[in-house]
């Protein structure tokens, strides 16, 4: 692929892939004078540079505040035993189905953060978790999960049981989203005839 290409592709700019090329820190050949094609992998050089770490945690309501502190504690423990220097510790409490997190998605929107550790892949996300995973390693960063399923079978049920949850979720959501419209249209009618008699 062209360098330019190749720096879009793993999210650096154009000048920065140059100078990998021109170091030799990526393999690859030119073709006339201004073109140059990779003929390597689509990972950045790692740099030498140390990984910026974040843990994340998350619960889905307050009740479990106890366990998100003791996600997040097993989480450190983890990170110090296999060296990893923890930059951020970010605790959420929201449904693994609800996409607007305001504290994940700021996470995922800093860049300078390399790797992040989470403890099953449903404290992340319900769904989606390869979308993220190829973005986030498109972008030269990391998703770490310390407590893989066992099989694919594990797998399987934990998708099914989200999936489960979130139609019921949807469905009890259009419920009480046809209740509050059912009430509100009772409270005009009533103001248009509390008007008409007034």
């Amino acid at each position: 692929m062209k360098l330019a290409d190749y720096a879009k592709q793993v999210g650096v700019r154009y000048e920065t892939a140059w100078r990998w090329f021109r170091d030799g820190k990526i393999q690859g050949q030119r073709i006339g004078p201004h073109t140059i094609i990779i003929t390597e992998g689509e990972r950045p050089p790692e740099e030498g540079k140390p990984k910026r770490v974040a843990i994340y945690a998350r619960v889905s309501s307050h009740e479990h505040q106890a366990n998100l502190d003791r996600q997040a504690d097993r989480l450190i423990a983890y990170c110090a035993a296999k060296g990893y220097q923890v930059q951020k510790v970010v605790k959420e409490i929201a449904s693994g189905v609800n996409d607007s997190r305001p504290k994940l998605l700021a996470l995922l929107e800093d860049q300078s953060i390399t790797l992040m550790v989470v403890e099953h892949k449903d404290r992340l996300t319900r769904f989606g978790f390869r979308y993220l995973d190829t973005l986030l390693r498109g972008q030269g960063r990391a998703l770490e999960v310390v407590n893989e399923a066992e099989n694919e079978t594990e797998d399987l049920v934990a998708d099914l049981t989200s999936i489960i949850y979130s139609f019921c979720a949807r469905l009890y959501g259009q419920r009480r989203a046809k209740r509050k419209t059912e009430a509100l249209v009772r409270q005009l009618e009533a103001g248009e005839a509390d008007d008409a008699t007034g």
